[in-house]
């Protein structure tokens, strides 16, 4: 390289100008640039040479004297800049392989030094603590704090005080902080447990599953430490989400759960009573506890379940936490923390982090900053890290909203509790995101029965040899003096026991199978059963709760403007509750959150555009029109009323249907909605449906009551925009897992909103909801459907259709109904009876067979606009009573959900229309 390293070249300009800004106002720098230039121009002075003039990248450059001193005191500047910057590309943070060469430019001669000038001392020295402090001084320092076991990254943070703080502690936790013997034997303990657990299991459950956490133990020290650390920082309440590498670890040995429970799951007892559910594998299960921090501090600590499926679990804790956080917490970030536990290759891999990465500063989405943690084994399932990533590092997510990172060795357990006490307290302080990246290793393949040498042969020839990082820590504290070997001999012999001890009194007796017990809120509420789905509850409202509503829809505060559409929209929505006394789909829906808030109820309302609504129809948020001011109208009914929270989200569907299931499981007395921008964009979050909502009660005992409103009709606008796949709904339900609704009246909507939280129960409600419906002049409901004394209906009979007249019994849902009502009123047809299924699944059998009874002798067919291998057709088919035929009337078959030609779609919608009242 030139003599001149590009470092110093490169910060020449900037140092330039931060030059000629002090000679300007020295007060309007960094202090510890003011002491920098002092002592620069008091090394000038001192030299005889002229005071430096604001052109100070030719004073400095190569043309200078690279012998003064005033030069030197850049260069040692700019090393101390280069250290705090790029010395993370050359820790040693890999405890098993040799760390990929990056060139860091860290060696003194790039930067104009040399090792005459080892024994000078320099102002800089200053910047990092060193008062006189020589060269050598300066870079045994730089490296003991940036070139050892933690490599830290955030220089790139973009807010000085943040930066400045980070700078500063980790300087000096790198030089002040220690253990003293009582805490490294506590580290030391809780090493122990976890290699001696993954251990014991090893040799008693030979070849089962358990996705153990060897290689990377030390993972349970730092939560450990996470734990009591934040305790004494004001934190209460630990959410924490994670995957099945080291669960059965942090369940035993940080949340609590017994080994005596872990060993009757490896031992395969079921549950004697079948209505407990399903059930999920020991190492998707969640967990919650209580503890007491060695502060004296209470603790509540949750460990979420969740699938396989890598990362899901992120928002679902980020949701469960914001949840907490509203109403447990009273909007205090401090008081809880969400914990994120990953792998390097899903860290890296899952597009679902950017999603949650783009959520931590939104409004409607901030949780007070997470901790991140990844037990980076360097391999995922069989696949080399080189082929699993093309960033530098797996965190550098981070970067994309400035977060912090401190890669570390994970067999330096003192430098991963370390790491974990900064990132705790940078949390707590700042409320963002921090990350940790734990290097480690997996002993074993990606389970216990795979074998690790087919596609890394190399690696684990090392790993074979290697030590757990317990004997690491022991060797290292016995060769130091600071521990006799036999306080760990004592440590393995003791618990090595105590599971033994645990483990035989389960063979002895098993314990009957438990699931987790539901968490306070939840235990008021009871299983649901078959019979409570026979009829709806009473869900109606008296007339002053709708005037209360009322009125607050139809205000607007003095002085806020508002665009002529929406003064027109009000006025429409005065008339409609006063007036006309008949409500279309948005007053009915947005009469649903009202009553439902000065009920105590909060409800929250999330999706793409959700507050004036995909198609302009809710408008439950007025904006000025010169300010931009927004103004909630459903905030402003009653002082005693509870939040409504509706926010327009960020461009995800995925991510936030993951959050807002979280967020639902967390509050049972919250009505939390998402709305899809149109229905089949749902299926960008069809993990979130098919893993978490569909099936978290009969898995984990979690209940939910969260609302899907997914926008679905044949409008002629092609296949994208046209159906929610309601097919792939039903296909997955089954035993009252939820309810499946298309509705066709703004007062049932009204009531399966209140439904929701009115039944001493919970199910998530997915519904097909309307498009062209929301401005159709027939879909309006009169005031007299939202009172007492009225319910949801299940199926909605013709009310003009008689028995002895009907000889056709048309079933269909949703807005295929309207269309079917223009032709029976233009023809006139009263042998054609049309009766709508409001509520699918599930399947409202007992009402359906009252009103077959009516028709004894009428046809039955089934009308959908889907194709036949589309909608509800097949779910009916296999629901509908079998002493009835029931044939179906729709589209044909296809692997297309509509055609994209509005031609084409109209003469199969009239088709579909005039084929159903043929009855030839």
């Amino acid at each position: 390289m030139d003599k001149y390293s590009y470092i110093a070249n490169a910060h020449g300009d900037y140092i330039d100008e931060l030059y000629a800004q002090y000679q300007q106002n020295p007060q309007s720098v960094d202090e510890s640039w003011q002491k920098f230039f002092e002592g620069f121009e008091f090394s000038s002075h001192y030299q005889n040479e002229e005071t430096p003039s604001p052109d100070f990248q030719q004073k400095v450059g190569a043309d200078t004297n690279t012998d003064s001193h005033a030069y030197k005191e850049i260069c040692v500047r700019n090393l101390i800049y280069a250290f705090r910057t790029r010395a993370h590309l050359k820790t040693k943070t890999n405890p098993v392989r040799e760390r990929r060469y990056w060139k860091a430019y860290l060696d003194p001669t790039e930067f104009g030094l040399t090792d005459a000038d080892g024994e000078t001392t320099f102002e800089a020295g200053k910047e990092i603590g060193l008062e006189n402090g020589t060269l050598n001084q300066i870079i045994d320092k730089l490296k003991a704090i940036y070139s050892h076991h933690i490599g830290f990254e955030f220089m790139y943070i973009r807010e000085p005080e943040i930066q400045q703080w980070f700078k500063d502690t980790v300087e000096d936790y790198a030089i002040h902080k220690s253990f003293d013997y009582d805490q490294k034997c506590h580290i030391l303990g809780k090493l122990n447990e976890a290699v001696v657990f993954e251990n014991f299991l090893h040799t008693k459950y030979i070849g089962q599953k358990r996705f153990s956490l060897e290689g990377g133990e030390t993972t349970i020290p730092a939560l450990d430490a996470m734990i009591h650390h934040g305790a004494a920082l004001g934190a209460e309440e630990f959410v924490i989400g994670m995957a099945h590498r080291g669960r059965l670890n942090v369940l035993a040995n940080i949340m609590g759960k017994t080994y005596e429970q872990i060993f009757n799951e490896f031992e395969g007892n079921t549950p004697s009573d079948s209505t407990m559910g399903d059930g999920d594998v020991k190492y998707h299960l969640g967990y919650s506890s209580d503890i007491v921090a060695r502060t004296g501090e209470k603790v509540k600590l949750n460990l979420t379940p969740n699938p396989s499926h890598l990362e899901a679990v992120n928002p679902v804790v980020q949701g469960n936490t914001r949840a907490k956080i509203d109403y447990l917490y009273e909007n205090d970030y401090h008081k809880i923390v969400p914990v994120l536990i990953h792998g390097d290759a899903a860290i890296a891999g899952q597009g679902i982090m950017y999603e949650i990465t783009q959520m931590a500063k939104l409004h409607g989405f901030n949780t007070g900053g997470t901790i991140h943690f990844v037990i980076n084994n360097q391999i995922g399932f069989t696949t080399n890290y080189h082929d699993a990533r093309s960033s530098i590092y797996c965190t550098d997510i981070a970067k994309v909203t400035d977060c912090p990172v401190m890669h570390v060795n994970g067999d330096d357990p003192e430098a991963v509790v370390h790491a974990m006490e900064i990132a705790i307290e940078y949390r707590q302080k700042f409320n963002r995101d921090v990350y940790i990246d734990m290097v480690c290793y997996r002993r074993h393949g990606h389970n216990e029965s795979d074998e690790p040498k087919f596609t890394q042969p190399q690696l684990y020839k090392k790993i074979a040899k290697h030590p757990n990082p317990r004997e690491v820590y022991s060797k290292y504290l016995s060769e130091r003096g600071e521990m006799d070997a036999k306080v760990a001999q004592e440590m393995d012999k003791q618990f090595r026991q105590l599971l033994q001890d645990r483990l035989n009194l389960v063979k002895q007796s098993p314990l009957p199978y438990k699931l987790q017990p539901l968490e306070r809120q939840w235990q008021a509420l009871r299983k649901s059963k078959g019979e409570d789905f026979d009829y709806s509850p009473i869900t109606g409202i008296d007339e002053l709760k709708i005037n209360q509503v009322a009125t607050a829809l139809t205000t607007v505060p003095e002085g806020f403007k508002v665009l002529r559409q929406i003064e027109k929209l009000i006025k429409e929505r005065k008339n409609m509750f006063f007036e006309e006394q008949k409500l279309n789909w948005a007053a009915g829906e947005l009469l649903a959150y009202g009553s439902m808030l000065i009920e105590g109820k909060k409800v929250r309302l999330t999706g793409q555009d959700v507050i004036r609504g995909t198609f302009s129809h809710r408008h439950a948020a007025l904006f000025d029109s010169e300010t931009n001011e927004k103004y909630n109208s459903l905030n402003h009914i009653d002082e005693k009323q509870e939040h409504f929270s509706n926010y327009n989200s960020l461009l995800s569907e995925y991510a936030v249907l993951g959050f807002e299931y979280g967020y639902s499981t967390a509050n049972p007395n919250a009505l939390t909605i998402w709305e899809a921008q149109f229905g089949d964009f749902a299926n960008g979050a069809q993990v979130m449906i098919d893993q978490f909502i569909c099936s978290s009660e009969t898995k984990w005992n979690s209940m939910s009551a969260l609302v899907m409103l997914l926008p679905h009709g044949y409008e002629g606008q092609g296949p994208e925009h046209s159906s929610a796949r309601l097919e792939r709904f039903l296909q997955i339900s089954a035993n009252q897992n939820w309810i499946i609704t298309n509705i066709t009246t703004p007062a049932n909507f009204f009531h399966a909103m209140r439904r929701q939280l009115t039944w001493d129960f919970r199910k998530p409600l997915v519904n097909m909801s309307p498009k062209s419906l929301l401005r159709h002049p027939e879909v309006v409901s009169p005031i007299s459907d939202f009172t007492e004394k009225t319910s949801f209906q299940e199926i909605i009979d013709d009310p003009k259709a008689g028995p002895r007249k009907t000889k056709r019994v048309v079933f269909c849902s949703g807005k295929v109904y309207y269309d079917l009502l223009e032709k029976q009123r233009n023809d006139k047809r009263e042998d054609v009876a049309l009766v709508r299924v409001e509520q699918i699944h599930p399947f409202p059998t007992k009402q359906v067979e009252d009103l077959l009874d009516k028709y004894k002798k009428a046809e039955v067919v089934w009308v959908q606009e889907e194709p036949k291998n589309m909608g509800a057709w097949w779910f009916i088919r296999e629901n509908f009573p079998e002493s009835r035929n029931i044939r179906c009337i729709s589209r044909n078959t296809s692997t297309s959900p509509a055609t994209g030609y509005a031609k084409l779609h109209a003469k199969n919608q009239a088709i579909i229309v005039e084929t159903t009242f043929d009855l030839k």
